[in-house]
């Protein structure tokens, strides 16, 4: 949905759906991936104790999602330097979690780690559509980067929130777990700052007002959902909700023309 959305938005013409193939089998690897290696995280009881049992399952959508990225990646073969630039970042989010050397050293220099998955959310459903677009990158383009970005990270602050003790146990570094309460809040209210500045930006490049107000809604009700979500850790609420409103925009979006 969010890489529709980039299409629509940004009027831009490639193999939409080589592209979008890729990105859900990637998205399967990755995913799989990490939670093999996360299997006992704090307030994560529900996924914790299915993921304990169903182990072969994750191995399985990761070989499957391998191949199929793989393939994919085969048929943007001209575009290989930019399509493996979120293979790489997406492993080093992840790599910290291998109980083994030289891994366990990344999770001494990881303070970055968030910034890592939220810039690869945002460069493989924003800026990696429009590079392998004929439209090149323009001011709108950039824009709506920064907007998906700052949202997106946003979202991820939160979800640090809940895992920083059970990366504190693990030794994970990040700035959630450096920071104390008010830098963890001047972290979260500028990344929304920065969000809103980005997203009204775009007004100026004739984007009409209603798609506008459409992506920030979700910035509206992450905002709201602050206070409540750094006190209930609930799957439902992060995995349903939060993860659901890095695409709540594009929901709305997909069904106005303009």
């Amino acid at each position: 949905m969010m890489v529709i959305q980039t299409d629509q938005l940004l009027h831009l013409a490639y193999d939409h759906r080589s592209y979008l193939a890729y990105v859900f089998l990637s998205t399967i690897c990755s995913y799989n991936f990490h939670w093999y290696l996360t299997p006992d995280a704090i307030g994560e009881n529900d996924r914790a104790y299915w993921t304990r049992h169903h182990k072969w399952l994750h191995i399985a959508l990761f070989v499957i999602g391998l191949i199929g990225s793989a393939w994919f990646i085969i048929v943007f073969l001209r575009s290989w330097f930019w399509m493996g630039i979120p293979v790489g970042l997406t492993f080093l989010y992840s790599a910290p979690k291998i109980p083994y050397a030289p891994f366990r050293l990344l999770k001494r220099v990881a303070i970055g780690k968030t910034v890592f998955l939220a810039f690869v959310w945002m460069y493989v459903t924003t800026l990696l559509p429009i590079i392998l677009s004929d439209e090149g990158v323009t001011m709108p383009g950039i824009l709506f980067c920064g907007s998906r970005f700052f949202l997106i990270y946003a979202i991820c602050i939160l979800f640090d929130y809940r895992d920083r003790e059970n990366d504190k146990r693990e030794g994970i570094k990040s700035m959630i777990t450096y920071f104390n309460e008010d830098g963890i809040n001047y972290l979260f209210y500028g990344s929304l700052a920065a969000f809103l500045f980005t997203t009204i930006s775009l007004l100026q490049y004739r984007f009409p007002l209603l798609i506008i107000i459409c992506l920030l809604i979700p910035g509206l009700i992450v905002l709201l959902l602050y206070k409540k979500a750094k006190r209930d850790f609930s799957d439902y609420l992060y995995y349903l909700v939060l993860d659901g409103l890095m695409m709540g925009s594009a929901l709305l979006t997909v069904f106005i023309r303009f």
